[in-house]
Order: structure tokens, then sequence, then C-alpha cells
């Protein structure tokens, strides 16, 4: 066995999308090669509901998929296929673009205003960037969770994992999708296909990701009682964790715990011509997407 060792961490940084979103971009709009097959990965957690509350109305997607994921608050959606929905707290919605679908999203907070959730885009092969668009909700109680003698406990959203299996299926890039929380000062590894390109997002406490031989991790700013220290070696809230080559990731859970999202999918290694909510694989593709949406004909009829 190999540990994958840290190649990269950094801060997702903020941004605003849809009608005045405030969120924060761990990655994306970047080169596509970086993360292949993800593309873009958003955290929208808020506690003001202005800042969210207009959310993301209608507009067009083609040649992803997109992984939706809520831990706080509500998610209405609707598209062009005809779904309509609500997504609640620890919901997941799956949409494959494909061919094309419009549709909006618009995020209500909790009883105390808060709004948490994150939303993963993963490319579409040549091979199904013009199939049929799809659609799925998988609510809470339909995703499995494994815990370990150790308190460590894992929700299986994607993927198979200590026995369980993720109940989102289908998806081209078939990732391996984790919400694990690590207790304190546990050390805990988990393997992951070597094949895979692999990060994790912290969003809960802190933790040290790294090859006992290589330590590697971000210098975290902590305030204990009016003063500040450093906790060496600890990735802490909206941490991105880039992993280089291996079959484990180990972590160390800080004085705290921690709770992240490790994922992992097969890189696509295809050309990618980008633009917005649109992916494909030229340039002429895209222009063609582009004259669609002007004209009328973007929406496919049914395959």
């Amino acid at each position: 066995m190999s540990v994958r060792p840290v190649t990269q961490t950094r801060q997702a940084q903020p941004t605003m999308e849809g009608a005045g979103v405030h969120l924060h971009r761990a990655f994306g709009f970047q080169d596509p090669s970086e993360m292949d097959p993800f593309l873009l990965f958003d955290d929208f957690r808020n506690d003001i509901p202005a800042h969210f509350e207009k959310g993301f109305p209608w507009h067009p997607h083609r040649g992803i998929e997109t992984i939706t994921y809520v831990l706080n608050g509500t998610v209405e959606h609707g598209d062009s296929l005809g779904n309509v929905g609500t997504l609640g707290a620890g919901d997941v919605q799956w949409m494959t673009a494909g061919s094309g679908i419009l549709h909006q999203e618009m995020p209500h907070g909790n009883a105390r205003g808060q709004m948490h959730g994150f939303q993963l885009w993963g490319n579409l092969p040549s091979s199904q960037k013009m199939t049929a668009p799809r659609y799925q909700d998988v609510t809470a109680a339909d995703i499995p969770v494994v815990i370990d003698d150790d308190g460590t406990q894992v929700k299986v959203i994607v993927g198979e994992f200590w026995g369980k299996r993720g109940p989102v299926d289908g998806i081209a890039a078939d990732p391996q999708y984790l919400d694990v929380y690590v207790p304190a000062g546990v050390k805990k590894t988990f393997r992951i296909d070597t094949y895979r390109r692999a990060f994790a997002y912290v969003f809960e406490g802190a933790a040290a990701f790294a090859d006992a031989s290589k330590p590697e991790g971000v210098l975290l700013e902590k305030e204990v009682m009016g003063e500040e220290v450093n906790i060496r070696d600890l990735s802490g809230d909206r941490t991105l964790i880039r992993f280089g080559t291996g079959d484990e990731v180990t972590v160390q859970a800080g004085p705290e715990g921690v709770r992240f999202l490790l994922i992992s999918g097969a890189p696509i290694e295809e050309p990618v011509a980008w633009h917005g909510p649109i992916v494909m694989n030229t340039q002429e593709e895209l222009m063609q997407a582009m004259r669609e949406l002007r004209n009328g004909t973007f929406i496919k009829a049914a395959h």
C-alpha cells in the first residue's frame, strides 16, 4: 500500500453566482485537466438570507453532470424535464445535463436562517455529451452510514465503501463521494483506487492530511482565550486538499475532530471547450450550443 501525498492545499475563495448568491469556490474555471474528471466545486454556506435567497434562476447546462448535497436549509428545484422538488438537510440531487437542460435552484434557510450545501460538476465523456438529460433526488434516509469502532463515521453518497454502496448511481465519472467524520485525535486511513484523481474538502474542524514521511498542510490560525496560536500541519475549514498518486489517504484529526468530503474519480482525459454552464470537447460544439440557445433549439426532443 502507498499513502497518497498532499500535493496542494488551498482555501476556497469567495465569489458570487446566480442572482447574487454568496458562496466559496474550491475550484472551477481553471485548467480542466487539473481536477479531471471534476470541473467545479462550490460550497454555498451562509446565515444571511439576503445573500442566498435570490438563488439560481433558470439557466442552461450541457455536457456535464451535477451533484448537489444539502446540509442545512432547503433547495427548490425545477427543470425543463418537468421535474420539481425540494432538497432538505442530508438530501442529494444528481442531474445529468447531457444534450441540454434548463433548470433553476432556489435555496432557503432553515429555522435559524442558515443555508449550507455543496455542488460538484462532473464532466461527461464525448460519447455521452449529447445523451438524454436525467434527474434523480435521493433522500437522507436512503444514504448509508458506516460507523467504525473508533467513532469514525462515513456517509456513502456515491460509489462503494466499507461494504456499502451509495444510492446515487449511473454517473459517467463513476466517482466515489464520501462525507467523513473522524473524531478528535484519531488517525485514519481510507482506501482509494490508484487510478482515480482524489481530493478532500474540510468543512468542520481540522486535520492533517499527510504522508508520514512528508507532512504537509496549511497553517491554521485559531483564537484561544483571546490569543492567536499556530496549529501546524492542520487543514481547517473551507480547505481543499489535492492528493498525488497512491491507494490510501491518511488523516490525523485535530483536537476538535474533522468532517470533510473525500471525492475521487477516474480522469476522462479528453479536450475541453468550456463556457459557463456548457462544457463540450471543441469550440465548434460550444458555438453550436450558443446558437441553439439563441434560436430556441437547445432543448432536444425526447431521446
